[in-house]
């Protein structure tokens, strides 16, 4: 049985394995040789290019994690402030490819990233940005100079001061000329009080105002302050609409401002578009990065190219790169209202 069982075994394999003549069983070596070795070194090529891919990543991450000093960036309307640093933030970790599983059990360190002043969320242009021990130097980006260009619009006031808002009021202008706003605008040019908006970031019991007026809570408006506006000028009047192009000072409210001319044309007005064209020594056109240039190489370029613009008291001097690549990374936020006082405070959050 046996025996029997063996023979058709036999017969079997000899069926499958029948003669081949040599030419072809040589050709059929090669072939299978051959795949072997593309096969091998495509893995290799793969563990290469995973490898450089990593050896990539780590770079990246060492090098965002030692830039340091102040840039500007372009802010479009819509986000606020704060959204659009966060949006920055997660650009440049995306890039980093950070955090990744690989630093999960590493030293952590603290990337901290801020911007010196608050730009309202309908309004657009240069937002300075402090990264790393930049970050200390974004008091100086609050309290000094900014220009802006605003179009007001006669007629209308809001709650908010501008065109976002509820209208609260209307009024005539059709008999406001081009001489008037301009005889008026020296009362508003020079060391002048101001009265800040109810919807601002200014504070009350540790509480925006604009939150408290969107839970429709009372809230009185805060006296009026001192604040400084160096240059204000009528470029262009085509009624209803009116731009200005304004230099001012840090704690100063373009909204309150064009509320405030309004008035004193005996009619009322809201800001419609604004825009900052420059803070501090940057400008919009030359200095303020778009977001398709929100790369940590153009960010890199940017901060030495904006390092000659600084006061010498400010310049930072470069830091050493720090072993990045055994540490993980964590995001802190420095966000500060355009107001003076406590609440200016630099704080992380």
């Amino acid at each position: 049985m046996a025996a029997a069982e063996a023979a058709v075994l036999s017969s079997s394999l000899e069926i499958d394995t029948a003669p081949v003549p040599e030419a072809a069983e040589t050709a059929a070596a090669t072939a299978a040789t051959s795949s072997a070795t593309a096969a091998a070194a495509a893995v290799a090529a793969a563990a290469r290019t995973g490898s450089e891919a990593t050896v990539s990543k780590a770079a990246l991450a060492t090098k965002l994690l030692s830039l340091s000093g102040v840039f500007a960036v372009h802010k479009p309307k819509g986000p606020t402030s704060a959204e659009l640093l966060n949006r920055l933030k997660e650009k440049l970790l995306a890039e980093a490819g950070m955090p990744s599983p690989e630093w999960t059990k590493r030293k952590k360190q603290t990337l901290k990233i801020g911007h010196g002043g608050t730009l309202d969320s309908a309004a657009r242009g240069v937002l300075v940005v402090g990264i790393g021990r930049g970050t200390k130097m974004l008091t100086s980006m609050l309290s000094g100079s900014k220009r802006y260009t605003a179009i007001g619009e006669l007629g209308k006031a809001t709650d908010t001061l501008d065109s976002t808002g509820r209208v609260t009021e209307e009024k005539p202008y059709d008999k406001i000329t081009q001489e008037d706003i301009e005889g008026i605008l020296q009362k508003f040019t020079g060391n002048i009080m101001q009265v800040p908006p109810l919807y601002s970031a200014l504070k009350k019991d540790g509480q925006r105002l604009s939150t408290l007026m969107k839970r429709g809570e009372a809230v009185e408006a805060k006296p009026a302050r001192p604040v400084t506006v160096y240059s204000l000028s009528l470029q262009k009047f085509q009624p209803p609409f009116f731009t200005l192009d304004v230099e001012c000072g840090g704690g100063f409210y373009i909204r309150s401002l064009v509320s405030d001319i309004g008035k004193e044309l005996s009619s009322c007005a809201n800001v419609l578009e604004l825009t900052r064209t420059k803070q501090g020594p940057f400008t919009l056109e030359e200095h303020a990065l778009p977001e398709d240039r929100w790369t940590i190489d153009d960010i890199a370029q940017s901060l030495e190219r904006c390092s000659c613009l600084l006061p010498a008291e400010l310049a930072l001097k470069k830091s050493k790169p720090e072993e990045s690549t055994e540490q993980v990374l964590s995001c802190e936020f420095i966000t500060l209202n355009e107001t003076k006082g406590e609440d200016d405070m630099i704080k992380p959050s």
